[in-house]
């Protein structure tokens, strides 16, 4: 046992934190932790079982399970009630979580692992009993260049995004899509390389920012303001450069976001779309019928770029690799919204890549030429098959 302390971070003193200190040594994406089940990690997009990782390929994943279950036997089992909502008790770690959980019965935040990482969580009940999802974050903003090592050029359109005065910057895709890291490499970005005043609006705060160039004041909702609408409105009057708003959740936020565009500031935020199209109508479609068209003409005069990605696994298995869709907002993109031809922007995407905009198809299907992806995970992911196939046909 004392050896096993020596060579393994374990302590045995804290469940949660041996739990996610496995997680990151793992190099999973998230943990997940629910009765009835084995404890779970997200391995480079696939759930697999605590215990069936002992049959891994990797012995370096062998040796850290086996050590954590040398520390805690009980997660050889499956995880009872009483041991869910004893994880999700740990958590918990103040009493604003607790009184939020209470209250609803499912509450997210942000924790930390001295020395390991930070996690956004989310506790909530499903059965009667409690669950938790924790997604691992980077002790670090990512980088641009890291981020796009593979596409260069997405990685030039993004840091041109970031630079710009003004405007709407909107980075889009499903759940666990990686928007809030290619958000956070952006501000990354403008702290590092202008003298610009940062306010982010998180629920909860992710990424830690160092003051570089610029300032950055991160304000987390519930805990140092009400709401993503309420903290729009108050960063208007905190001389702001760049405002960063979590989430486009309503209407409220969205109509918010776009009239602090409109004077004159950066704001970047995200939505839960596929593509840069489906982006344009979902916030019009979030305003009633009498407000559309007013909406279409304030959103042709601030929308600068939209980023539609998704996370792929990679074909040798070590790790995930984005695929982006990107709209650059140019004349002809901005007459669309207006004149509501949106159903037009997919044919724009495809002939504008001297603009720097490229399609879903066309991201998917370089992923496959360059041998970073299998066809089969890039057709599950295809907009429009012919497209996809021509591009791979291209070369």
């Amino acid at each position: 046992m004392s050896d096993l302390k020596e060579d393994f971070p374990y302590k045995g003193e804290n469940l949660v934190d041996d739990l996610l200190t496995l997680a990151v040594r793992c190099k999973a994406s998230d943990l997940h932790i629910t009765a009835g089940t084995y404890p779970v990690l997200r391995l480079h997009g696939r759930l697999r079982k605590l215990g069936d990782l002992l049959d891994s390929d990797s012995p370096e994943i062998k040796n850290e399970i086996e050590a954590v279950l040398t520390q805690w036997p009980e997660l050889r089992d499956k995880v009872s009630p009483e041991l869910a909502n004893r994880i999700a008790n740990l958590t918990l770690r103040n009493d604003r979580f607790i009184d939020d959980f209470n209250k609803r019965w499912n509450t997210d935040l942000a924790i930390s692992v001295p020395g390991v990482s930070r996690f956004r969580v989310n506790v909530f009940r499903q059965r009667g009993n409690c669950a938790v999802a924790f997604r691992v974050l980077s002790n670090k903003a990512p980088n641009l260049d890291e981020l796009f090592a593979h596409s260069p050029k997405t990685a030039e359109v993004l840091k041109g995004f970031a630079e710009l005065p003004r405007g709407l910057i909107l980075v889009t895709g499903p759940t666990g899509s990686g928007k809030s890291t290619t958000l956070a490499a952006m501000i990354d970005h403008i702290s590092k390389t202008s003298e610009r005043h940062i306010i982010t609006l998180e629920d909860p705060i992710e990424y830690l920012y160092q003051h570089q160039k610029g300032v950055v004041n991160q304000r987390e909702v519930g805990e140092d303001v009400l709401s993503f609408a309420e903290g729009l409105r108050a960063a208007l009057r905190e001389d702001p450069d760049v405002i960063l708003v979590g989430e486009m959740r309503d209407l409220d936020t969205i109509s918010t976001a776009i009239s602090a565009a409109e004077t004159g500031h950066l704001v970047l935020s995200t939505l839960h779309t596929i593509t840069a199209a489906e982006t344009v109508e979902r916030i019009i479609d979030t305003f009633p019928p009498s407000q559309q068209q007013q909406i279409r003409v304030q959103l042709s005069g601030v929308l600068r770029g939209v980023s539609s990605q998704q996370l792929l696994p990679r074909k040798d298995g070590s790790g995930r690799v984005c695929a982006a869709e990107i709209l650059v907002a140019v004349h002809a993109v901005r007459s669309l919204i207006r004149e509501s031809k949106t159903h037009q922007i997919p044919t724009t995407i495809q002939t504008g890549s001297a603009d720097g905009m490229v399609s879903m198809d066309k991201a998917l299907a370089d992923l496959v030429l360059y041998g970073l992806v299998s066809r089969e995970e890039a057709e599950e992911r295809v907009v429009e098959y012919k497209v996809f196939e021509k591009y791979l046909g291209m070369m």
